[in-house]
């Protein structure tokens, strides 16, 4: 009776779906998910197959601080028309969709970790926001992979110092701008050391607040950091 009312919508166009929390037939094909080959650090996606553990150029010259990244979605004109109004328009029923997109995306990931811990906001972001987008995603994300023995600590790190938004920051600007704006919660702290960690967050554009991170949950003692996102920024090889 309530769908005869409310028919669930298609995420993207609105049109009417078979079950809530879906794309329509004709929305699905236009979202790049990402799927091998790709890079086994980052997972950068490859054009041609390669060989297995083969790195992008960038993760080659400069490896990063995390052990494996992956994303469910490139993030594109297509894949942001779902990540804004999830991030900033109240869309929380986005989440439903998007955490079990990242559990298929990050199934090994989520097998190998000891916790599941999001990107936290700073207190003032959080009051406006009312939610935090990378907690509801770990929170979906986990349930839907009933096969890991991850422990989600929400509140694992704390944003200490208030950044502001990263949009419209060049890669060092972003790092300069999170530099020391992340720390362990003290109530956790002794549950970090000798851990294999998943961080999950909505986008992973520069690495910059991930790798910030990452450097906290290394400091504590963490034995592997793993990251997970909705979306990842694809820029052209140079």
């Amino acid at each position: 009776m309530l769908n005869a009312v409310l028919p669930p919508l298609c995420l993207s166009c609105n049109e009417i779906v078979e079950t809530p929390g879906g794309l329509c037939p004709a929305c699905w094909p236009g979202f790049a998910f990402i799927a091998p080959p790709y890079c086994a650090r980052c997972a950068y996606p490859f054009v041609q197959q390669v060989d297995a553990g083969a790195l992008c150029g960038a993760c080659a010259a400069r490896p990063p601080r995390y052990r494996r990244a992956r994303a469910a979605l490139v993030y594109d004109d297509k894949s942001r028309k779902l990540v804004l109004p999830f991030k900033h328009g109240d869309r929380t029923d986005i989440a439903r969709a998007c955490g079990g997109w990242m559990a298929r995306a990050g199934a090994e990931l989520l097998a190998d970790a000891d916790l599941v811990a999001p990107v936290p906001l700073h207190w003032r972001r959080l009051f406006m926001r009312r939610y935090n987008q990378a907690q509801l995603l770990a929170r979906i994300a986990v349930a839907a992979a009933p096969s890991t023995r991850a422990r989600l600590v929400p509140d694992l790190m704390r944003r200490r110092r208030w950044t502001g938004s990263q949009s419209g920051l060049v890669a060092k600007q972003r790092h300069d701008n999170v530099r020391q704006a992340f720390d362990l919660n003290p109530r956790w702290a002794a549950l970090v050391a000798g851990k294999s960690v998943l961080l999950i967050d909505d986008v992973l554009t520069t690495g910059a607040t991930v790798e910030a991170c990452v450097r906290i949950l290394q400091r504590g003692g963490a034995r592997h950091v793993d990251v997970l996102t909705l979306a990842r920024v694809v820029r052209p090889a140079v």
